[in-house]
């Protein structure tokens, strides 16, 4: 069933931690998911992207990276994307 938020789920993790089963139960519990790479998800949530990534966030460390982006709505949130990365997105997103 459809939940109305197609969600893309992209993450890189850094030492130390790199706990990938806290990161992967925090996206599966987003919604119906799918596992498409080790580190790149899609996941059919009632959440937002910004509302994802928050709680996805929640169990990562502090030098990780993630991006959620939301292919219904056209939106995303990031955390820890290199300035030039986030300054590209937000160039190229919706000129």
């Amino acid at each position: 069933m459809a939940n109305g938020h197609n969600l893309f789920i992209s993450y890189d993790l850094h030492q130390p931690g790199q706990n990938y089963a806290a990161v992967g139960d925090a996206i599966k519990a987003l919604g119906s998911w799918a596992k498409v790479h080790q580190s790149y998800w899609y996941v059919d949530s009632t959440m937002t992207a910004e509302r994802a990534a928050n709680a996805i966030w929640a169990v990562m460390d502090k030098n990780d990276k993630l991006i959620v982006v939301d292919t219904k709505t056209n939106d995303a949130y990031w955390y820890n994307l290199p300035n030039e990365v986030s300054q590209q997105i937000q160039a190229c997103w919706n000129p």
